[in-house]
């Protein structure tokens, strides 16, 4: 069947949601795409942030294979296997103790959200629910990642918006400072902005934003989506300034292609989500968390990280 014939069909039942480019891929391998007439191009987009080891890395696709034959999917009320061992791994490549495991970047950003409210409401008080985030800064498209995102044109058409969000100039101390109120209790901050453009923040300025978490008793989330998994040199792009976060989120390159997603949190702030208090159907599911195992393997092991 010809590309022609497949935009047509995509066209008539396929949410249009995506601009896309007129282009039916149908195999990937590396950093290559060929489409449905077997036409060959590199691949630039890499997937938005999510092929880091190119189409089809042999290491992930064995474990898929392997997995896939043994076990697809099981609750989260089981033990599963490839999911401890991969939160074993983050957590002894990162400064967390604990993984939530869920199946996108926006969900990871909703755990973190509901996470910093229930620490905070728990330990000070119960007004204490705000979040401090960045202008021109993307947290997602579900009502709360577009209530923390700082651009207004995500926004547009979906109010009411989930309140408790104010936002700040990226990179301005002193703008931070002033926003903080007694009613906050996180700063959500990407360490390297993406979506707005891509915005490197002043030298010093994570670190500033550290102490002043520390000194205000805020929780400091970094948004890891898009930067995390060896995206910019090392593991974690805040990594650079050697400012570690209480909360991150990661999604897009952990698993190698397959959907997931992961909040990392330290353990004392891990703890106020208990059972009932949040979960996902498929978040860990043995498949992609053996995926995810290959990958972050392969980053670590590989030389992938060196490259950078």
């Amino acid at each position: 069947m010809s590309s022609d014939t497949w935009i047509a069909r995509g066209e008539k039942h396929v949410a249009a949601t995506y601009g896309r480019y007129p282009l039916v891929a149908v195999r990937g391998e590396g950093c290559r795409l060929w489409d449905v007439d077997g036409k060959e191009y590199l691949d630039f987009l890499a997937g938005v942030a999510v092929n880091n080891l190119g189409h089809c890395h042999p290491r992930v696709v064995a474990a898929l294979q392997q997995q896939a034959a043994q076990l697809l999917h099981c609750s989260n009320f089981y033990h599963i296997p490839s999911q401890i061992e991969l939160a074993e791994l983050l957590c002894a490549n990162s400064f967390a103790d604990r993984v939530f495991f869920c199946n996108s970047g926006v969900e990871a950003n909703e755990a973190a959200i509901k996470l910093a409210r229930k620490y905070s409401t728990e330990k000070y008080a119960a007004d204490r629910t705000g979040i401090v985030t960045a202008l021109a800064s993307f947290h997602g498209r579900t009502l709360a990642g577009i209530s923390a995102t700082g651009q207004a044109k995500v926004k547009d058409g979906f109010a009411p918006l989930l309140p408790g969000f104010s936002h700040v100039p990226f990179g301005d101390l002193e703008a931070l400072s002033a926003a903080i109120t007694t009613e906050s209790c996180a700063v959500l901050l990407e360490p390297l902005q993406g979506e707005g453009g891509v915005n490197v923040p002043p030298a010093g300025y994570l670190e500033g934003v550290r102490q002043l978490c520390d000194e205000r008793n805020l929780l400091l989330i970094f948004d890891e989506i898009q930067t995390g998994c060896g995206r910019t040199g090392p593991l974690f792009a805040h990594q650079h300034e050697g400012v570690e976060p209480d909360i991150m989120t990661l999604a897009k390159a952990l698993a190698g292609g397959p959907p997931i997603g992961a909040m990392l949190s330290r353990e004392e702030i891990a703890t106020s989500l208990g059972p009932g208090t949040h979960g996902s159907t498929f978040g860990g599911n043995p498949l992609v968390t053996a995926a995810g195992v290959a990958a972050l393997r392969t980053l670590l092991e590989d030389g992938v990280l060196e490259n950078g």
